[in-house]
């Protein structure tokens, strides 16, 4: 069970106890700090030189690159989930509408307003478009149903086939619609989801591992907000390690790098998992991850630890770095961490990263990924009236920040095992360029998600390829554990600017596809007259999220060090007693006698008193209200 924490010991003031919470940091962990929301024209100046490619490796790379893109766009057709990402593209009326009733389907509890949703969202859209015409048996099945649907709600033009079967499922009921619409989801599931079970998932991943591929398997779930949430999650954990550990044994890896592993969620297996809750999480959640720690060490897997949103990077990274500094898992190199290239700190996260394998003598294996939050963090930022962004705003600045992180971690072979986790055939070819041809097992590795990346990496793995290695990451769970997983995955890939929504895209060159970031960042730069690195126009900076009519109300950022630090030393400055009395235009009366004021939060501590008018200050005030009034309605609306 998890425990609750005590109550702060009484001998440190209320105005104290915050400085008090804050640990000690070296000068790395404020490096990482004071990147948070740098702005991001100079973020990108200090790393497009780490991004910029000699000529004769720009002309490798783009090679390479456009030799993978070809052979992916001429090849066999993408997977399923591929398919389904072209074809109802997050642009078009049916791809905002799959995304809204995925999104919404997760959290209604009643089927009559799930009824109404789909009535709404699925009526709107035109599916009829999206069957035939040589597409895939996925997306041509998943289009039919939502084609039976959608009718059974707009008026009935079809003739033939279509007509028969909206007339067919208009008789059905609503009961019908349902179910058509959760198969739909059910096959966008099955492509998604590598099994429902971790046994399930080591079967289905076995004709790939024989291949040459390997696997990080990936629990499904969201953040538990309950003790047996994280405790379910726990025990799945266990179960996958065990599992994962039995299947290694039996199918002969070399060693961990040639072996299956896991990825965890941190915020799943700990109710609390934010950083108002650091004392506790360490307390806490840094005995769950050794003991899973311990169970993976004994197999000589991977245990890799998955990025989250930004707010919780300063607990992760404290997390990881107890992990590096346990005794129990000295000398072992199955600890993982996933850096998120679009945030700003993630060189500087690499950096602090590396110092810590060296200092604990290891290796950590690094996960280096685009980035999976990017719609919320951009909109929480704007909500919360902070400074900037904690991500770039354009995908040619995630693609320069990877590049250069890449950079880092090829050059500090020691204390990384770089895995590039990655779907772009231009990030590819030039991470496989930069590496240089003296590849060894166990220098690094590519990865990717399953039913996403398999095509280009097809054309990656194998002696007849570029002979490099391959880890797809695989989510495990049911299909009612799948749609969060799923939104966040059609989000990073469904956009118009994915590599995986335009290599369908015929219409795009190739030339497109395969661009040079740092050059379509200085493209962007001169179209618009901005320096390289500026940030997207379109997309309003949070103290500017009204435009010119009023300023963005300034928040708090309670996750940041360097804010609660001010904070505390503002909290330490201000009065330690407040006294609130009535306040009249002539300053007379006194009110009742003081009354103490107790904080809520903490019963022994009294932060000061209040005084409440009494009958005559009540009069007196509304005497000097009715005085004033005359004046007060004859001066105009502008006048102070």
């Amino acid at each position: 069970m998890i425990s609750q924490p005590p109550l702060l010991s009484v001998s440190i003031p209320p105005t104290a106890a915050l400085g008090a919470a804050l640990p000690p940091r070296d000068a790395a962990r404020k490096r990482i700090a004071a990147h948070l929301r740098r702005p991001e024209v100079e973020c990108v100046g200090a790393l497009i030189d780490n991004a910029t490619l000699s000529p004769d490796l720009a002309a490798e790379a783009g090679t390479t690159a456009r030799r993978l893109a070809r052979a992916l766009r001429d090849g066999r057709r993408p997977g399923g989930v591929e398919a389904l990402v072209q074809e109802f593209s997050l642009s078009s009326r049916e791809g905002v509408a799959l995304m809204c009733l995925a999104e919404a389907l997760l959290r209604i509890p009643d089927t009559a307003t799930r009824d109404a949703l789909i009535r709404d969202r699925i009526g709107t859209g035109d599916w009829l478009a999206h069957v035939g015409r040589g597409r895939s048996l996925f997306v041509n099945a998943a289009a039919w149903g939502l084609v039976v649907t959608g009718h059974l709600v707009t008026p009935e033009r079809q003739h033939g086939l279509a007509g028969t079967l909206t007339r067919l499922v208009a008789r059905g009921g609503e009961p019908l619609i349902r179910r058509a619409v959760d198969v739909a989801m059910r096959m966008m599931g099955e492509q998604f989801v590598c099994g429902e079970t971790i046994e399930s998932a080591l079967r289905t991943s076995q004709a790939r591992h024989d291949r040459g591929f390997r696997y990080s398997f990936d629990m499904l779930g969201e953040a538990a907000l309950t003790e047996a949430d994280a405790a379910r999650y726990c025990r799945d954990y266990e179960t996958a390690i065990h599992a994962i550990g039995r299947a290694a044994q039996t199918q002969g890896g070399r060693d961990i790098y040639d072996r299956n592993g896991l990825s965890i969620k941190l915020s799943a297996i700990h109710p609390r998992y934010a950083r108002a809750q650091r004392e506790r999480v360490m307390a806490e959640l840094l005995p769950v991850l050794v003991r899973l720690a311990r169970l993976a060490r004994g197999y000589d897997i991977g245990l890799n630890i998955d990025a989250e949103e930004s707010e919780r990077l300063d607990l992760s990274l404290d997390l990881l770095e107890g992990l590096c500094r346990h005794p129990d898992l000295a000398g072992w190199n199955g600890i993982g961490f996933v850096v998120q290239a679009y945030g700003k700190r993630a060189p500087a996260v690499l950096d602090w990263i590396i110092t810590l394998a060296r200092a604990t003598g290891r290796r950590i294996m690094v996960r280096l990924v685009k980035g999976a939050y990017w719609d919320s963090e951009i909109k929480k930022a704007q909500l919360d009236g902070q400074t900037d962004f904690p991500v770039y705003t354009r995908k040619s600045h995630t693609d320069i920040s990877y590049i250069a992180c890449a950079r880092l971690l090829l050059d500090a072979p020691d204390a990384i095992f770089p895995q590039f986790a990655t779907h772009n055939a231009r990030t590819v070819a030039t991470i496989h360029t930069l590496a240089g041809p003296d590849f060894q097992h166990g220098k690094y590795e590519f990865q990717c998600l399953h039913g996403m990346g398999e095509g280009l990496y097809d054309h990656v793995v194998g002696a007849q390829h570029l002979d490099r290695p391959c880890r797809i990451y695989a989510p495990v769970g049911s299909h009612e554990t799948l749609l969060a997983y799923l939104v966040r995955r059609l989000l990073e890939n469904g956009a118009n600017s994915s590599f995986v929504n335009q290599i369908g895209d015929s219409t795009i060159p190739l030339d497109t596809l395969i661009a040079d970031p740092v050059q379509t960042a200085r493209d962007l730069a001169a179209q618009g007259g901005l320096p390289v690195g500026a940030p997207h126009p379109a997309i309003a900076r949070p103290p500017a999220l009204f435009g010119t009519g009023r300023h963005n109300s300034a928040g708090l950022d309670l996750a940041d060090e360097p804010s609660l630090i001010t904070l505390a030393d503002e909290m330490a400055s201000a009065p330690q007693h407040w006294k609130a009395a009535p306040l009249l235009a002539d300053g007379t009366g006194t009110g009742t006698p003081p009354q103490p004021v107790p904080n809520p939060a903490r019963p022994d501590d009294t932060p000061g008193t209040v005084q409440f008018a009494d009958a005559a200050q009540a009069t007196h005030a509304v005497t000097l209200a009715a005085a004033a009034q005359p004046d007060w309605s004859a001066r105009p609306p502008r006048h102070p």
